[in-house]
């Protein structure tokens, strides 16, 4: 598994990061560090005077707070996926009652 990580380097608020992620990630990294750029450039624009860590708090914050559409439907499959165990629990041992 860590063989099919590559190094990528992305910038941040003017701060350079290496980190290591699979060929097939590699475009939503790089498409979540521009958006992540954008929104730090939308605060700057909103509120003056403020410095670079204050900013990426600001988005840091803006962004765990926004609605999660993927980590939503990841829940509701997990959700989904613990009712069709207990299910086939359930299942499980009404077939041995039957059969003993």
């Amino acid at each position: 598994m860590m063989d099919d990580l590559r190094p990528v380097s992305v910038t941040i608020a003017d701060r350079t990061y290496r980190i290591k992620v699979t060929a097939a990630d590699e475009e939503t990294v790089r498409k979540t560090v521009k958006f992540i750029n954008e929104k730090i450039s939308e605060f700057k624009g909103n509120f003056a005077g403020n410095d670079m860590q204050d900013y990426v708090a600001m988005v840091l914050i803006w962004f765990a707070t926004q609605p999660n559409p993927t980590m939503q439907h990841q829940l509701s499959q997990s959700d989904a996926l613990q009712e069709l165990e207990r299910m086939e629990q359930a299942v499980d041992k009404a077939m041995q009652a039957t059969q003993g």
